[in-house]
């Protein structure tokens, strides 16, 4: 059996995010005062990396952040949550930035600006270093990164987004292929088969995908499988900020999954985590 050096690590983007509670969401020439501003580290693959660090899983990250303030608050707040920093590059741009207005009912409206994530590419260094780890979980990257970075990895968790869903089945589907696990939420599973319910999990499956996560919020997650699938719902909880959740269940999932644990208990452990992100403002 390999040896390997961590778990998990993961790769795409890193921001330091603006979180703005707002009384609602506006329109053109609309205007609303901002109740609550917090600056908080943000970015999909570092929640996700923070949250398996704080799971017990070795955790590396793959990203570019500025040679700014920011990206100094961000890789700072990585080595003190434990997440390995070798392959997180400096560079002379802005650090990438996420800019969120969160409702009374905890959802949110995200702009971001890329800044220095979409400067990363794959440098022989990082595919040694994809190859010396369990699992390599790619999330909010762009499809030439996708490509490159899945060519080297032992085990491959998809988290396409959002953003990289836009571009659909044909453009994507060489990569989702080679996925050993692919999460989704319910828009991006529309975006990339045309249906967002078990008959675009099905089409996934039929095309070569072992295992499909849908995740659905506070309608719990399913796992699907040639074998059939899984539902689990999630507990009613508070929600504050729904930044992050997604990241949090892949976190959760992974954490159960490298342990060989069974589908039930893998959604579970996603929903707990996921739950437990919403009910903190900032995720």
């Amino acid at each position: 059996m390999k040896d390997f050096k961590r778990d998990v690590a993961a790769l795409g983007t890193c921001n330091m995010d603006f979180i703005m509670k707002v009384p609602r969401f506006i329109g053109a020439e609309d205007e609303a005062d901002v109740q609550l501003l917090l600056e908080s580290p943000g970015g999909s693959a570092a929640n996700f990396a923070r949250e398996t660090s704080r799971l017990g899983l070795k955790t590396g990250i793959l990203a570019c952040v500025g040679n700014d303030h920011f990206g100094s608050l961000i890789t700072q707040n990585f080595q003190m949550e434990g997440v390995d920093t070798e392959r997180l590059l400096s560079l002379d741009e802005k650090t990438g930035m996420g800019f969120i207005a969160v409702d009374p009912r905890g959802e949110r409206s995200i702009y971001t600006f890329m800044g220095a994530n979409a400067q990363f590419s794959v440098h022989p260094e990082d595919v040694s270093y994809i190859e010396s780890s369990r699992i390599l979980h790619i999330t909010g990257v762009y499809v030439e990164v996708l490509e490159e970075a899945s060519n080297h990895a032992n085990t491959l968790s998809l988290n396409p987004g959002t953003l990289l869903s836009y571009y659909g089945w044909n453009i994507l589907k060489k990569v989702i292929k080679k996925s050993d696990v692919l999460f989704l939420n319910r828009k991006e599973l529309e975006l990339l088969t045309g249906n967002d319910r078990d008959e675009g999990a099905q089409f996934l499956l039929d095309e070569g995908v072992p295992l499909v996560i849908l995740t659905g919020g506070k309608d719990g997650a399913a796992a699907y499988t040639e074998e059939g699938s899984i539902k689990v719902p999630t507990k009613k909880v508070g929600a504050v900020d729904t930044t992050g959740a997604g990241d949090a269940f892949a976190a959760g999932f992974i954490s159960s999954w490298i342990k060989n644990q069974g589908l039930e208990e893998c959604l579970k452990k996603g929903n707990q985590i996921a739950s437990q992100c919403v009910q903190r403002f900032g995720g």
